[in-house]
């Protein structure tokens, strides 16, 4: 807009009814910068934001990191959300885009892949607000210093218990469970007592020990 502003004011040296359009132009520019910073800055917190990370995370797994931003504006804003994450992830160009409505909030999610053990800092959660206008941008900055230590893959130790737990593991190898019936199968032989089924007599054993045994 200052480009074109400039060049119909170099213009107006040849014709001075482009000066003219040039000095409306640059009022009007200033007008809507002046009329920006009024509505970005008449609020002390117009953008409040959070960010909720597990409590430890899971060392080679996928790990849900959720952003909640609310616009406590009057009107729609643009953001750009830059969260400083660790700097093990090696990720230098991490930014997220979203729009939210006046007096709306909204849940953002990303995912974080750590590779080592030890303990991760996140920095500061940059929110860089935009009105309609789209002349200038305010940045709010939250969740200063926070740290999360990476343990070994709980989330992974934690499936397979559930799917122990549930018998699951037999359908991929991992576990056999021994099933109560009467099939032919048995674990160990013992001394018969009044009630067990006469069918589950082993007779050769019976016969070598001189007394009932079952298996």
């Amino acid at each position: 807009m200052l480009s074109i502003c400039i060049l119909v004011l170099m213009m107006g040296f040849a014709y001075s009814l482009f000066f003219a359009i040039g000095k409306v132009m640059l009022v009007a520019i200033v007008a809507l910068a002046l009329l920006d910073l009024v509505l970005l800055f008449r609020l002390q917190k117009g953008i409040s934001a959070d960010r909720f990370a597990p409590d430890k995370l899971s060392n080679g797994d996928e790990n849900d990191i959720i952003l909640e931003i609310q616009n406590r504006y009057t009107f729609p804003v643009n953001l750009e959300i830059v969260d400083e994450i660790p700097h093990q992830f090696q990720v230098r160009d991490f930014k997220i885009e979203a729009s939210i409505k006046s007096g709306k909030s909204q849940k953002i999610g990303y995912k974080l892949r750590s590779i080592k053990r030890g303990e991760y800092h996140f920095g500061v959660l940059n929110v860089f607000a935009t009105s309609p206008i789209g002349l200038l941008s305010r940045r709010f900055k939250f969740a200063e210093d926070a740290k999360v230590p990476v343990y070994p893959s709980y989330l992974q130790m934690r499936k397979y218990e559930l799917m122990g737990i549930s018998n699951r593991l037999t359908e991929i190898g991992i576990k056999k469970i021994r099933k109560i019936g009467q099939n032919m199968e048995f674990d160990q032989i013992r001394d018969y007592v009044q009630g067990d089924d006469f069918r589950s007599v082993n007779w050769k054993v019976t016969a070598r020990r001189n007394q009932m045994m079952v298996n």
